[in-house]
């Protein structure tokens, strides 16, 4: 496919995405801080249907040959960054996703959120440069490397190559995993819907 083919295609889907995420509203932090703090759950099922979807054609294309998924190691760059992200969502009181939204319909805290994420994303990269690259990369085989802080395997794809399981095989049992939650979820409110019931 051509450049111009590949554009086309990434601007129409993500002109519909960002369509559908406008409408719905919906936001990966909404989806915990939602299910935490006000035992509501519309965002957190809709995360995990999206996720379980995700998982299945992700590691499908993975084991077909197909795709062009990332390849790095899981270390404690991941671990502090994500938790510093969290944090940063919480604070903003948006996800990523839904931050971009509230930006374009002229959220000026949205626009500073994003500012800063991607400024705090800038310096951490480079902290990590000056600690750990170019040695870095030669230490990444999906393996741990105490001396890159690396933990070893990121994703199905090279679970697939070390292993010679099909990465398929590791999706399903990730989307096994989120459908139970799934499930836990419509449970816990089908008993909150009888016990309200029950009071009246």
């Amino acid at each position: 496919m051509s450049i111009v083919g590949e554009c086309t295609i990434a601007f129409v889907f993500g002109s519909v995405v960002g369509l559908l995420v406008q409408r719905s509203r919906f936001c990966n932090t909404a989806a915990l801080r939602d299910a935490m703090l006000f035992k509501t759950y519309r965002n957190t099922k809709a995360l995990l249907v999206a996720m379980m979807i995700l998982t299945l054609g992700f590691t499908g294309f993975i084991t077909i040959g197909e795709g062009n998924p990332m390849r790095f190691d899981v270390g404690l760059n991941q671990i502090v960054g994500l938790f510093l992200f969290g944090i940063g969502m919480v604070l903003a009181g948006a996800c990523t996703v839904s931050t971009w939204v509230k930006a374009g319909e002229g959220n000026i805290g949205a626009v500073w959120a994003l500012v800063f994420t991607f400024a705090g994303m800038f310096l951490f990269s480079l902290l990590w440069s000056f600690l750990y690259w170019p040695p870095a990369p030669s230490a990444m085989t999906s393996d741990p490397a105490l001396q890159t802080l690396q933990l070893g395997f990121s994703n199905a794809a090279t679970l697939q190559e070390k292993t010679g399981i099909p990465a398929i095989a590791f999706g399903l049992v990730q989307i096994m995993v989120l459908f139970a939650i799934y499930r836990a979820i419509l449970r816990r409110e089908r008993s909150d819907t009888t016990g309200a019931t029950g009071a009246d």
